[in-house]
């Protein structure tokens, strides 16, 4: 059996049977087939020849909504493209991340004496038997993150533009670690990064904005609250025998918010701040420091004025919890 062979019934399954062209799609959709391919190229899908016939009408459904979406919701095209982006790019991740567990299974099964065929149908089947379920989580997971993001908006009102305190955390000499492991190791430790990342940061009211692969951003609205982050991370990379240390730095200012990222000079700060952190400290804008500095639960000590690249001189200060008596 061929890949081919095994991939046209999963696709079949999952969106139904491909039987139309671009034109043909937006003519039975309602809409400009310029209109089809702009929202085809936000969802980071690749380009189609104007002559295969790769949608079905799953997609004349979607398109529909759209159309829907435009004119008797009144939604703005170009926010309905922005969205369109974010979506596309995050389920581009699960989708990612999906096939690599689906590939390491395949790998096992192979290894185990399972004929690659053998082996590559019966993955198929569980991608079959699991679409559902899937698509139900992911729903849930939306409704549930949408509702959070209400709640914060509703709790602090405030435009795109809005006051936050960005955290970057990098892990220390981590090119030097990822040379010394094999695939399985170097995968179990970001693993472990990023699960000790989503411990703290939401649990004590942060945000993970980002993973960059040896590298977290995570915002929050308070101040105080980024420091204790930031310390409890320091504190549990320095308890785990399985993970290098970490360098942490904070700012705090506007930001601007866009497509589910943060931009601006604060956001700049706070990475330019956790590349000139030694190993193992946590690096603080001077406003922090000055906002933080009389709060009994951390120790700061100001630093002489630094140049950073792109910033300019700052005076930045080092962050740690206070020692108990």
């Amino acid at each position: 059996m061929k890949p081919s062979d095994t991939w046209g019934p999963l696709a079949e399954a999952l969106l139904g049977r491909a039987e139309f062209t671009t034109l043909e799609v937006a003519g039975e959709a309602g809409v400009e087939p310029a209109q089809a391919r702009r929202l085809w190229r936000a969802l980071g899908f690749p380009p189609v020849a104007g002559d295969a016939r790769l949608f079905t009408r799953s997609d004349i459904e979607i398109l529909r909504a759209v159309r829907a979406l435009i004119e008797w919701q009144s939604t703005d095209p170009s926010d309905l493209l922005q969205l369109t982006r974010v979506i596309g790019q995050s389920l581009a991740r699960v989708a990612d991340a999906q096939v690599t567990a689906v590939a390491q299974r395949l790998e096992r099964l192979r290894t185990e004496a399972t004929s690659g065929e053998a082996a590559l149908a019966e993955l198929v089947g569980r991608i079959e038997s699991l679409a559902p379920s899937l698509e139900q989580f992911l729903g849930y997971v939306w409704r549930r993150h949408l509702l959070a993001a209400l709640r914060q908006l509703s709790a602090k009102p405030s435009a795109a533009d809005r006051t936050l305190t960005i955290g970057f955390v990098d892990l220390v000499g981590f090119t030097a670690v990822s040379q010394m492991l094999d695939p399985d190791e170097l995968a179990a430790m970001v693993d472990r990064f990023e699960a000790t990342a989503y411990e703290h940061i939401p649990e004590r009211g942060g945000r993970v904005v980002k993973m960059i692969g040896d590298e977290v951003m995570f915002a929050v609205d308070d101040g105080a609250i980024a420091a204790d982050i930031a310390v409890a991370l320091l504190e549990a990379h320095a308890r785990d025998a399985n993970l290098p240390d970490v360098r942490i730095g904070l700012a705090s200012g506007p930001t601007l918010a866009w497509e589910g990222d943060l931009f601006g000079p604060t956001v700049n700060l706070a990475s330019r701040l956790v590349n000139f952190a030694r190993p193992n400290t946590v690096l603080i804008s001077e406003g922090l420091g000055e906002q933080l500095q009389d709060d009994p639960r951390f120790e700061l000590r100001h630093l002489r004025a630094v140049k950073l690249q792109g910033i300019g001189r700052v005076c930045p200060w080092t962050l740690r919890r206070a020692r108990v008596a």
